[in-house]
């Protein structure tokens, strides 16, 4: 296998001062089916987390909605006190009525209950990263914007970030305060958000694509990219993150899973140094 330290992605300083390996976990998928309760094996889940410190990986991600509650409240059982240097991101702004049901809701209040139970859930008096899982249509978008403001303000977060966003807005939200990163769909084999990548890259926010590992099967079914995988000795998915931490300097993939071999296999992807041809080769067959 080859080195495991995500370290090897490199860093990226969020806000400016939050300097976290670029390659991170999304935590997601250590929650039960549908994203919906409890997880089929709560050691394995909990293995999975003890097992990142141990192999460099110090950026996560959450949300409140994830289980819901469930992400978080795992992750406080198994991490809390935390490492130095380890970082927790969470998200509010979507609210459960089911398995894979995702209704948006950016009510003030609902966001600032996110902010403090999940401060108690994660076991921290203040959340590094805060980020607006979704703007709400049916709540005025000041409102949503000016509560998170607030909450910057009062000490309850440290860097704030949006989620599914456009550049307009960024720019929106960012008349409020300072956009620390966003998270948008964005994967080798979709790239819908090109415009807003390169605006953060511009303006050095951090970039966290979501479904990250996406592409992997588009990898291994093309000759070109087969020969990237058989020199690097790595899987499609594998290849697809190295891709994507070549891509920007701003690029912070959070490839999620509940098996600790599946973690072990999306961190050894940052040992994988793509050369430039390669890139150029890869980048060609999704472009």
């Amino acid at each position: 296998m080859a080195q495991l330290d995500a370290s090897l992605s490199g860093t990226f300083a969020i806000g400016g001062d939050l300097n976290v390996h670029r390659l991170g976990f999304g935590a997601m998928r250590i929650t039960g089916e549908g994203i919906w309760g409890p997880p089929k094996d709560h050691e394995e889940a909990i293995r999975v987390l003890k097992r990142l410190p141990e192999i460099g990986v110090n950026f996560i991600d959450t949300a409140e909605s994830y289980g819901p509650y469930i992400s978080e409240e795992l992750i406080g059982e198994a991490l809390a006190p935390y490492s130095k240097g380890t970082i927790v991101a969470t998200k509010s702004g979507l609210t459960r009525t089911g398995p894979n049901v995702w209704p948006p809701l950016g009510r003030p209040e609902f966001l600032r209950q996110g902010v403090l139970t999940s401060l108690r859930r994660l076991k921290l008096e203040r959340l590094d990263l805060w980020q607006l899982h979704r703007i709400d249509v049916k709540t005025p978008r000041n409102e949503q914007f000016e509560v998170i403001a607030a909450m910057q303000k009062e000490g309850l977060i440290r860097h704030a970030g949006l989620s599914e966003v456009s550049v307009e807005d960024i720019k929106e939200a960012s008349q409020y305060f300072k956009v620390a990163t966003v998270q948008n769909l964005y994967n080798f084999a979709n790239r819908q958000s090109e415009a807003v990548l390169k605006y953060c890259e511009a303006n050095n926010i951090g970039f966290i694509p979501w479904f990250p590992l996406a592409g992997g099967d588009l990898v291994e079914g093309h000759k070109a990219a087969k020969a990237i995988m058989d020199k690097h000795g790595a899987s499609g998915s594998q290849i697809a993150l190295a891709w994507l931490l070549k891509r920007s300097h701003v690029m912070l993939p959070i490839p999620g899973t509940g098996k600790v071999k599946h973690l072990e296999d999306n961190v050894a992807a940052a040992a994988i140094s793509l050369s430039d041809d390669d890139f150029a080769t890869l980048d060609k067959i999704a472009g």
